[in-house]
């Protein structure tokens, strides 16, 4: 370890019924291992399933995966230098593993995430809700600009690079736009399709998303055929429809479907004979992270990306930021 770095931590710990704030000692850094000061970390839809129960995790943990921070100690062997303020990807992966090799290595078959590891584990300070996390070999990492703020910047690490990676999911942006889902990741897809100059139609059952979403280039649905359609609310009610919507060569790409749900009827002539698309977005690849720190900093003047974000609150209260949010607000936060 840096003898100028640290020698102790305070963590906000999951424990499965509650919050508990703890003081730890930092571990000494293992060989490219990196440490980073949080500055500030978001509430992702995941944590607050976690949270609620609907999401299994392990217990004790320290949640929080969607963050910004400043390197204390940069690892061996990575781009980054002690000041930089940087975003860490989701998931580690081996790199070796067939999935790796293939080019998916979010489902990597060794994955280890940020925020769903075990506290008791080799690999306690996993989560961004802590003053310090350690990042591991091979993490994906990326530096942000000063034209972003902590707030604008955060999300990248988790909602924005998801977007990328549907927007790639999807191959074209082109013609008539329908996303279910007005949360952190449908305003985000919103965006990126208005400026690949895509006509952009939003569903949300809430009405202040819904207006929300206008800031971000989307107008409410008007049940007219789509050629795309991206459902970030994992409801069967909007992904049934979401195939009758379609049309000819059309596309649907899932990602809000991440807890068990109801199945769902598919008829095989229909997609045959209007030569739709089905595909699948979970987490997302190295690259994605990069294009989410870029599309945040092109679009930065164009849309009210800190809006969504609410002020921060200290370590101490983080248990707060898991109720619900205000409206007009997508994004809790935390500076620990």
């Amino acid at each position: 370890m840096d003898p100028l770095a640290p020698r102790m931590t305070r963590a906000a710990v999951w424990t499965g019924s509650g919050v508990e704030i703890r003081k730890l000692d930092l571990p000494d850094l293992e060989a490219g291992e990196t440490l980073v000061r949080v500055l500030l970390a978001t509430v992702c839809g995941s944590d607050l399933h976690t949270v609620s129960g609907r999401r299994p995790a392990p217990c004790p943990s320290i949640l929080g995966h969607e963050a910004i921070g400043e390197v204390v100690v940069a690892g061996a062997g990575v781009s980054v230098r002690a000041g930089d303020r940087i975003v860490w990807a989701v998931t580690v992966a081996c790199g070796q593993c067939a999935r790796c090799r293939t080019g998916f290595t979010a489902k990597c078959e060794f994955v280890r995430k940020f925020g769903h590891e075990p506290f008791d584990g080799d690999w306690p300070l996993s989560g961004a809700y802590a003053e310090y996390v350690v990042l591991p070999p091979n993490t994906t990492i990326a530096r942000v600009p000063d034209t972003l703020t902590d707030a604008v910047a955060a999300p990248a690490a988790c909602a924005t690079a998801t977007v990328m990676a549907t927007l790639d999911a999807a191959e074209t942006i082109t013609g008539r736009v329908l996303i279910y889902g007005a949360g952190m990741l449908g305003i985000t897809a919103a965006a990126a399709c208005a400026e690949a100059g895509a006509e952009v139609y939003i569903d949300d059952l809430d009405p202040v998303r819904l207006e929300l979403a206008r800031k971000f280039g989307a107008t409410p649905d008007n049940g007219a055929q789509v050629d795309l359609v991206f459902d970030f609310s994992g409801s069967a009610c909007a992904i049934t429809g979401a195939l009758d919507r379609l049309d000819i060569g059309g596309t649907l790409v899932l990602a809000g479907s991440v807890a068990p749900g109801p199945h769902i009827g598919i008829d095989p002539e229909n997609v045959v004979r209007r030569w739709q698309t089905i595909t699948g977005v979970h987490n997302y690849e190295p690259r994605h992270l990069t294009q989410a720190v870029e599309f945040l900093h092109r679009t930065r003047a164009a849309y009210p990306w800190s809006s969504v974000v609410a002020p921060p609150v200290e370590l101490d209260k983080l248990a707060s930021q898991f109720t619900a949010t205000p409206p007009g607000i997508l994004r809790m936060s935390c500076r620990p």
